[in-house]
């Protein structure tokens, strides 16, 4: 836990940054999945319908929380444990809607978003099914 009060700005990477030091996992590609080892995992997708997707998702958001605004940025392809792989930023007049908006976009991205995902393992490899809420 880090705590500052202080009157200067701030760089919001470099304190993500300083707070994934005493935690790297946070936020990153998984290095153990069902007990087993994940080497890498690959994330495919179709260009053009999936970026339709989370722009869909986006515009809903917005609607549902009017004023809000999203950034949504997701990595595809071959991916090793501890890489960063979604980035979900609201701005909203108020935090309970900021974060109402985030968990509905997080929780679209883990279960309906169309993306792929191949899962290397000390055992071999598998698809992996979506998150069920």
């Amino acid at each position: 836990m880090k705590i500052r009060v202080q009157e200067v700005d701030f760089d919001i990477s470099a304190e993500v940054t300083a707070l994934r030091a005493d935690n790297p996992k946070v936020g990153t590609v998984r290095d153990l999945n069902e007990g087993s080892t994940v080497e890498t995992i690959e994330l495919e997708h179709y260009p053009g319908m999936t970026e339709k997707s989370l722009e869909a998702i986006a515009v809903q958001a917005r609607e549902r929380w009017p004023g809000s605004d999203v950034l949504i940025v997701h990595r595809v392809g071959k991916l090793k444990p501890l890489d960063q792989i979604v980035l979900v930023a609201i701005t909203a007049m108020h935090r309970g809607e900021a974060l109402e908006s985030c968990a509905f976009v997080m929780d679209y991205l883990k279960t309906q978003a169309p993306f792929w995902k191949k899962e290397k393992a000390e055992h071999g490899e598998r698809w992996v099914d979506p998150r069920i809420r």
